[in-house]
């Protein structure tokens, strides 16, 4: 069992909490997690908060070392963190972004209800478990010369589109159109390139999903017609990354990181914090890579995307356009991303980490698309399995507090060693299929490790947020179909 956290967190107001900076001598900053009374016995079960403290210890940090509601122990830093570094002066961390790079969703809306579908959910669900490779190790329909993984990762999104798989529309409503110009191929080793050129175009395992979804509820009408949502609505959301890649991709610069510490008098608490100054060889090269992972995160997704269409369009008859599936919004969850945002009065340029932890930009920012410009950016919050998933918008009070940063997801509260322990003996896809949900996956084991249980309360977690004016609920769907690895 976890070791308890028992440090101070100082009561702000019903949403936040501090970890004061004379808790820890080393601390930069102060330490801030958005958390109400209740969430705070799971918040504390295990050393996340610890990790908050230490992130506060890295070079160039400014305002404070943060955790998001769905916070749980990571890599380094932890998952649902949010932390930001002068450009000039603060480093660059792997631990900071995951092994996941780029881990995100999309999600798309259709023409069509639930009423339309009904009957042809179980062969839409087995068309997408077919026409999509997922599972662990899965390799893709796509086949990439040495030439063309390159171009992947120097375009992204673009890549795919331009091959076929996509419309120009969807690389508009991606963030940063689905590419990162920082990217460069010839800062990732072989065995990451390897690793990414028969992946492409595949889901993968472990929390990685496609779901087919109803919109059961809308809080912000006004928001909702603008974005074209309305109830009984099916949507569908995809959750994946970039796969052995970007694990490759943190796997490597972290141990050159790890190298480089002690030649830039770099002293941190716990040694999967490595880091690096960003205006440094090791620094500029991780994040040159990371870039190109996230680009191929982008394109994974992309391709992911075209062969939904393709399915609905199979299952259902027609052509895939018949379908109306049009792209609302797609945002990456794992990522560091050099920004200009306001401290203490003054614009700064910053590199900010966002680890297991969503871009929540503001109403009128320049870097999201037109169309959202009066609303707020689209955030695309998933729940597990069983529950449901939430689409809110970014807002000034996010700009404002967390560089423009929200939640991600419901957060853990179990390992998946301790869910599959949990969940022994269940018929967990029988349990779902009760629930009005069907369900394929390539084994028990990764049903057991998602089992709802393991999450924390994603209406919780989302309330979290909203009450504390880091995004706003725009709608609520539930999962009717779901496609694991």
């Amino acid at each position: 069992m976890a070791e308890k956290w028992n440090g101070p967190l100082e009561r702000i107001d019903g949403c936040r909490v501090r970890i004061p900076k004379e808790y820890s001598r080393g601390m930069r900053v102060p330490g801030m997690i958005f958390a109400d009374e209740s969430m705070l016995a799971q918040v504390t079960a295990d050393q996340a908060p610890q990790q908050v403290v230490n992130v506060a210890h890295l070079p160039g940090i400014v305002k404070a070392s943060m955790a998001m509601p769905d916070i749980h122990w990571g890599y380094g830093f932890p998952i649902g963190g949010v932390a930001a570094f002068d450009a000039g002066e603060g480093v660059i961390s792997p631990g900071g972004v995951g092994y996941d790079i780029n881990c995100g969703v999309r999600v798309v809306r259709t023409d069509l209800t639930l009423q339309d579908i009904q009957s042809r959910i179980g062969e839409l669900v087995r068309g997408l478990f077919e026409n999509i490779p997922s599972g662990v190790g899965s390799t893709g329909k796509v086949k990439l010369s040495q030439k063309e993984e390159k171009e992947v990762l120097r375009d992204g999104a673009a890549w795919a589109v331009r091959n076929g798989f996509g419309r120009d529309e969807d690389v508009r409503f991606t963030e940063n159109e689905g590419r990162m110009a920082e990217a460069d191929p010839a800062a990732l080793s072989p065995r990451a390139l390897e690793r990414g050129r028969p992946q492409l175009g595949t889901l993968g395992s472990g929390n990685h999903f496609l779901e087919i979804q109803e919109v059961t509820e809308i809080f912000d009408p006004v928001t909702a017609t603008a974005w074209g949502l309305e109830t009984g609505q099916i949507t569908v959301m995809i959750h994946t990354g970039s796969r052995g890649l970007g694990y490759q991709v943190c796997d490597d610069h972290l141990d050159a990181m790890v190298r480089a510490m002690s030649r830039y008098k770099i002293r941190v608490p716990d040694a999967q914090l490595a880091c690096a100054p960003l205006r440094s060889p090791e620094g500029e090269k991780y994040f040159a890579a990371m870039s190109a992972a996230a680009n191929y995160a982008w394109a994974n997704r992309q391709i992911i995307l075209h062969w939904v269409r393709e399915t609905f369009g199979r299952v259902l008859g027609g052509s895939p356009e018949q379908s109306g599936i049009h792209l609302i919004y797609d945002v990456a969850h794992n990522i560091a991303k050099k920004e200009i945002h306001v401290v203490d009065g003054e614009a700064r340029s910053l590199i900010v980490h966002r680890k297991g932890a969503t871009r929540a930009f503001g109403p009128g920012h320049p870097d999201i698309p037109e169309k959202y410009r009066k609303t707020g950016q689209p955030v695309l919050i998933p729940g597990d399995m069983g529950t449901a998933s939430y689409l809110l918008a970014g807002t000034e009070a996010a700009m404002d507090e967390t560089f423009g940063s929200t939640c991600h997801g419901a957060g853990r509260v179990m390992s998946r060693h301790a869910a599959i322990r949990a969940t022994q003996g269940r018929a967990l896809a029988r349990e779902l299929e009760d629930r009005g949900i069907t369900v394929r996956s390539h084994g028990k084991r990764t049903l057991a490790e998602e089992a709802p249980e393991a999450y924390k309360n994603i209406h919780h977690v989302v309330g979290i947020v909203q009450q504390a004016g880091l995004s706003r609920k725009v709608a609520r769907m539930r999962p009717v179909g779901v496609v694991k690895g």
